[in-house]
């Protein structure tokens, strides 16, 4: 089930722990994705809050949000580039797009394979995704205070699993929002410490949010016209007589 985008337009740009959430993941696809420099980036779900850092250098930047969720116009006071569409049906030509960022998409799809069918659709034999989901194991998952208590959790295991079996090959996981899902003036303070730290702590489960990016795998072509040539074997042997048969 989708959330509808007037609560996720409120949460990321009205709550502080809307915006505190929006910078940190932020922070870390810029860390993945440092330039954009011609390129076309796509953002589905509602990933239009990640998308800015490249709206000066990339070539063109779309901002995709499903039909059940709702569209708004994005980004503020520039020419509209947010596109309302169906989760396995998006406006976009095959191959065309470099790098694609999935917030709010997977987890709440009601056709999460034919969504990632899409995604592989979509990019470039070299291009790269990433996919931000819930962590099943952390406290963002368990409160429906934000975005990130809906939908289903994934465990890295379970999200790996299913890129892979759609050909999208994990090249770099992480987790992240270390914080806790609260609004209280306390924690808000602490924010920056905690997501500093937890980015060095060992234990992988600690953050509320996972980060898996991943390339496009393309199947290796087969030789044109093998299949026919079997249908046709060499005839070697035509032409020679069959065995002779002696009279008794």
């Amino acid at each position: 089930m989708h959330l509808d985008v007037h609560d996720l337009r409120e949460f990321y740009y009205r709550s502080p722990l809307g915006r505190a959430a929006q910078k940190v993941v932020r922070d870390e696809l810029v860390r993945m994705w440092p330039k954009a420099t011609r390129e076309t980036v796509v953002g589905y779900g509602f990933a239009v809050p990640l998308l800015r850092p490249f709206m000066g250098e990339a070539r063109r930047v779309i901002g995709l949000m499903p039909g059940p969720q709702g569209v708004m116009p994005w980004p503020a006071g520039q020419p509209n580039v947010a596109v309302l569409c169906e989760d396995a049906l998006w406006p976009l030509a095959t191959g065309t797009v470099d790098k694609l960022v999935l917030l709010h998409g997977l987890e709440t799809s009601e056709h999460p394979l034919a969504l990632l069918d899409e995604c592989w659709r979509v990019l470039k034999p070299e291009g790269r995704a990433v996919f931000i989901v819930p962590n099943r194991a952390g406290l963002w998952s368990r409160s429906d205070r934000t975005p990130f208590g809906f939908g289903r959790p994934y465990s890295l295991g379970q999200l790996e699993k299913q890129l892979r079996d759609t050909g999208l090959i994990p090249t770099k996981t992480l987790s992240t929002l270390y914080q806790p899902p609260s609004s209280h003036r306390l924690w808000r303070r602490m924010a920056t410490t905690m997501e500093r730290v937890g980015r060095h702590l060992p234990v992988f489960t600690a953050g509320g949010v996972l980060m898996v990016e991943v390339t496009k795998q393309v199947p290796q072509p087969k030789r044109p016209g093998l299949t026919e040539a079997v249908k046709r074997p060499l005839r070697v042997l035509e032409g020679m007589g069959g065995p002779v048969v002696k009279p008794v």
